[in-house]
């Protein structure tokens, strides 16, 4: 098992195509990091960590902006718009069978046409977004209060560092190893981490030590549980029909199938998180308005989306098992599995081709799904529910932060290893 590892490294090592696309990617989140040390002008340090101190909804943005947020950096909103904007491209496709039809046709085309209406729709949002981030931190007397041409430039810098991060993501896809965009969130949890371990040493209690040990041993626990989940597979039988070509018999051999657990990796978590910012961004905009009733109700929601409450919870749960649904549906098609297993001349034993396969394909995945979303959901929502007993802050951010970190290692070790595998053949 070393020895396969170390000639894995070997050959990732001397292969110079894989070797630059590793430096890309490095090279794409070191300018990431640079940008996130660029503070918006006239920004007041002291009003601000009091504000992040205080919120834990602005420290929760904080851990997933890499850091942006508690220094204001022209990437505060990270690549949320643009996550928030594939979201809405997804579901639109799923509510409109036509688009999705195109998209089918027209293959590779079509998946790029409706990519770029992604790009395009992330552009109002993040204007959106940055305009109400600077209104409510205006409120906060954290930013001085803009007006006219300030403020336009101030909503433009930040729309386009977004767009910036929106493109050093794809880059990242296209030319480097793995998938931009987890690759960026990665980037800034785990740039936020020395941060959050001093905290952490700050508040530090012998009293607490059984608690910080049990606490260790659960986050051990659910990072082997991430890693079996993620590597398990439900495999289909799979026969080739025999065919004779001359005096040559063809066919005739059996494989599998394999359909993984968790389909949807990490991205129902990002999906899950995506959605929620958005109402507690508003809530926060609208909380200090001249107007008592609007204020009332943006107060209300702003606590009930507060990641200590209990709604916040069920919501995160709920979120996190659609989306891992509704991400398996849009990445799986049975029907297309179905027809190309029909064009090989393959079929499932026992099982019709045709139709029939489609709805046996179709009810293994809803099945394996089901397991796969209850994990994902427990697992975002077990943090929570430690912090409850505990009151560490801490342990609700670090667990969401622990998954992603956990799955996107293991997506980019998969990447790795492919592009060893290829070089090898």
């Amino acid at each position: 098992m070393l020895n396969s590892f170390f000639e894995k490294i070997k050959t990732v090592l001397r292969d110079p195509v894989i070797r630059k696309r590793i430096m890309l990617t490095f090279g794409a989140l070191i300018l990431f990091r640079f940008l996130a040390h660029i503070p918006v002008p006239g920004v007041d340090l002291a009003s601000l960590e009091r504000l992040l101190s205080s919120n834990q909804f602005f420290s929760l943005l904080d851990i997933f902006s890499g850091g942006g947020m508690s220094s204001l950096s022209i990437v505060m909103l990270g690549v949320g718009p643009y996550i928030t904007a594939s979201i809405i491209i997804q579901l639109l496709t799923m509510m409109f069978p036509k688009i999705k039809a195109m998209m089918q046709e027209e293959g590779e085309a079509g998946r790029q046409k409706l990519s770029q209406y992604s790009r395009l729709l992330s552009v109002p949002l993040a204007a959106l977004q940055a305009f109400a981030f600077l209104a409510f931190l205006a409120s906060r007397n954290v930013l001085p209060q803009l007006t006219g041409v300030d403020l336009l430039v101030n909503v433009f810098v930040i729309t386009a560092g977004s767009i910036l991060l929106m493109w050093i993501g794809e880059l990242i896809s296209e030319f480097g190893i793995g998938n931009g965009v987890s690759l960026i969130i990665f980037a800034g949890i785990v740039a936020v981490l020395p941060v959050r371990m001093v905290q952490f040493v700050a508040g530090f209690e012998a009293s607490q030590i059984p608690l910080y040990l049990l606490f260790l041993v659960i986050a051990l626990v659910v990072v082997i549980a991430i890693v079996v989940v993620t590597e398990a597979e439900r495999p289909v039988s799979i026969t080739y029909a025999k065919q004779v070509r001359g005096n040559k018999v063809y066919g005739g051999v059996s494989t599998y199938l394999p359909l993984r657990l968790n389909q949807a990796g990490v991205i129902p978590i990002i999906f899950a998180l995506s959605i929620l910012v958005i109402p507690g961004t508003i809530a926060q905009f609208l909380i200090n308005s001249s107007n008592g009733t609007i204020s009332s109700i943006a107060s209300y929601v702003s606590s009930l989306l507060n990641p200590s409450s209990w709604v916040y919870g069920v919501l995160y749960f709920a979120f996190v098992f659609a989306f891992t649904y509704f991400y398996t549906a849009v990445t799986f098609d049975p029907k297309m599995i179905s027809e190309n297993l029909q064009k090989s001349g393959a079929f499932i034993p026992g099982v019709r081709p045709g139709e029939s396969t489609m709805n046996y394909l179709g009810k293994v995945v809803t099945r394996i799904t089901l397991v796969g979303a209850i994990f994902l959901g427990l697992v975002a929502v077990l943090p929570l529910i430690m912090q409850a007993f505990t009151g560490n802050q801490l342990l609700a951010i670090g667990g969401t932060a622990l998954l992603i970190v956990v799955s996107v290692v293991l997506d980019l070790l998969k990447k790795i290893d492919a592009q060893a595998s290829m070089r090898e053949y």
